[in-house]
């Protein structure tokens, strides 16, 4: 049986045609990232790509399911859809799944919650 690492490491040769890409862990999973942005996870041995509306409908006609989890006795699931692990498909999916995450919007900063100080020009106090 192939080891997570090396299942990462098949799949990050698989999508060295797409352009530099790189895993990092998270959750018990792995995010695969090209410059510096998560296209895809790899979750208990599976590929999934990050999806939209516009991208989802590809995914869906192909037959690939949305990645889902349990949470509280209810099914959740991300905008991320399993994907074909073949090697001359792959850079097409990886590319919808880019374009996909450029679509989304940016995340919005929160806004300080905390009252920042309040600063009173000098007033001359001390002069004779």
């Amino acid at each position: 049986m192939v080891g997570k690492r090396e299942f990462v490491e098949y799949l990050l040769d698989l999508l060295a045609e797409f352009g530099p890409v790189e895993s990092r862990t998270m959750f018990g999973g792995y995010g695969i990232y090209k410059q510096g942005r998560m296209f895809a996870i790899v979750v208990d041995d599976n590929l999934y790509f990050k999806t939209d509306e516009k991208a989802k409908a590809d995914f869906e006609a192909r037959g690939l399911k949305p990645f889902t989890y349990q949470r509280k006795n209810r099914e959740n699931s991300l905008s991320y859809h399993q994907a074909l692990e073949n090697g001359r498909a792959m850079r097409e999916w990886a590319e919808k799944a880019d374009a996909a995450l450029l679509r989304a919007p940016g995340k919005k900063r929160k806004r300080r919650t905390r009252p920042r100080p309040l600063i009173f020009p000098f007033s001359g106090a001390g002069k004779d």
